[in-house]
C-alpha cells in the first residue's frame, strides 16, 4: 500500500464544480503528520466540499489529490480504511446503543470482536460517555451525540482524522469539551483536519490553516501569523449614534492603522487600543459604548473580504 513520506494530504490546484457552479476553484495545500489543519470560512466558502473530496465522497473535478500518497479516483478503498470521518450532520443508528454504534462500526473494518470491545471501552471513557454505554442514542444531548460521532471516527485508530463543522449547534459548554477531547487527540499525535467557521475554534485548535471564501484561498499561515499578517494586535470598537460616526471618521482615521465601517460600530485597529481611546475621548467626542479586544482570526477574515464570517 502507498504510503506518505511527505504530507498526508496534498492539493495541486483542487477544483470542484457542480454544473456551472465552481465550489473549490484552484487551491492548493499540504496537510502533514502529527499536525491540527482547519479550513476556515462561512458557509458556501468550500469547506465541505473540499472535505468530501478527501474523503472519497466526492469525486475530484481537475487538478491533483493524493492522501496518504494515493489517489482517491483510483485507490478510494484504500484511503478509506485509514481515515476516521466525523461528519457536519449527525449519522447515528438511533436504534442502537452507544456501545452498539460503536462496535456495529468497528465490523465494517473486520475488527475481530474481542478487539473491537476494548476498543469500544476505551473510547467511551475517552469522550465521557462510559455511563451512557447502554442508552439509546436519540435521548442523548447534542453535545454527547457529538462525542460519540468522534469515538465512532476513532474506532479504526485512523492515521487521520476528518472533521467537518465540529461544534456547530453546541452550546459552549459541549464545545469546550469537545475542543478538550481534540486538544486531547493533537497531543497524542493525531492528525487532524478540520473545517468550522468559527474563529475562536480554529485559533484553539489548530497550528495551520488556509481561509477560504468563495471557493479560493484568500490567506494561510498559523492563526497567529495571520493575526500579525493583516491586522494589529488590538482592536478598538466603538459604538456612536450616525451623527457622530459620519463626522467623526475624518478624525479617527490618523490614529488608526485601519477603520472598519460596520452597520453598528466602527472597528479601529491599532497596536494600543486603549491609546487610541484616550485620544478619542480628549476629542471630546460622545461615544455610546467603546471595548478594546484582541484581534482574531474574524478580524482577519473581515479585513480581506470586506465581510463577517457569518454573512
Amino acid at each position: 500500500m502507498p504510503s506518505a513520506a511527505g504530507p498526508l494530504v496534498l492539493a495541486r490546484n483542487l477544483r470542484k464544480t457542480f454544473a456551472a457552479f465552481t465550489a473549490v476553484d484552484s487551491i492548493d495545500f499540504e496537510v502533514n503528520a502529527g499536525e491540527a489543519f482547519g479550513f476556515l470560512g462561512p458557509n458556501g466558502a468550500g469547506k465541505t466540499s473540499t472535505m468530501k473530496m478527501i474523503a472519497c465522497a466526492s469525486p475530484v473535478t481537475s487538478g491533483e489529490l493524493r492522501v496518504f500518497g494515493m489517489d482517491p479516483r483510483t485507490q478510494a478503498s484504500a484511503i478509506k480504511a485509514r481515515l476516521g470521518v466525523v461528519p457536519q450532520g449527525e449519522n447515528l443508528d438511533l436504534e442502537l446503543t452507544v456501545r452498539e454504534n460503536l462496535l456495529m462500526y468497528a465490523r465494517y473494518f473486520d475488527i475481530p470482536t474481542r478487539v473491537a470491545r476494548q476498543r469500544a471501552e476505551e473510547l467511551l471513557a475517552f469522550v465521557q460517555l462510559t455511563e451512557r454505554g447502554d442508552s439509546q442514542v436519540d435521548p442523548l444531548s447534542g453535545g454527547m451525540k457529538r462525542r460519540l460521532t468522534i469515538a465512532r471516527a476513532l474506532v479504526n485508530n485512523p492515521d487521520l482524522i476528518l472533521l467537518d463543522e465540529p461544534t456547530t449547534g453546541l452550546d459552549p459548554q459541549a464545545r469546550h469539551l469537545i475542543w478538550e477531547r481534540l486538544y486531547r487527540l493533537k497531543k497524542e499525535g493525531a492528525t487532524l483536519l478540520l473545517t468550522t467557521h468559527y474563529m475562536d475554534e480554529a485559533e484553539q485548535l489548530c497550528d495551520r490553516l488556509i481561509v477560504l471564501d468563495k471557493g479560493r484561498i484568500v490567506a494561510h499561515g498559523s492563526p497567529r501569523e495571520l493575526i500579525e499578517r493583516y491586522v494589529t494586535r488590538e482592536v478598538l470598537e466603538l459604538r456612536v449614534s450616525d451623527g457622530v460616526r459620519d463626522s467623526l471618521l475624518p478624525r479617527v482615521g490618523p490614529l488608526a492603522r485601519h477603520v472598519e465601517v460596520l452597520p453598528d460600530r466602527l472597528q479601529l485597529h491599532a497596536d494600543d487600543g486603549e491609546q487610541v481611546l484616550e485620544e478619542i475621548h480628549a476629542m471630546g467626542v460622545s461615544i455610546e459604548r467603546a471595548l478594546v479586544r484582541r484581534a482574531t482570526l474574524e478580524d482577519v477574515f473581515l479585513r480581506l473580504t470586506g465581510r463577517t464570517l457569518i454573512d
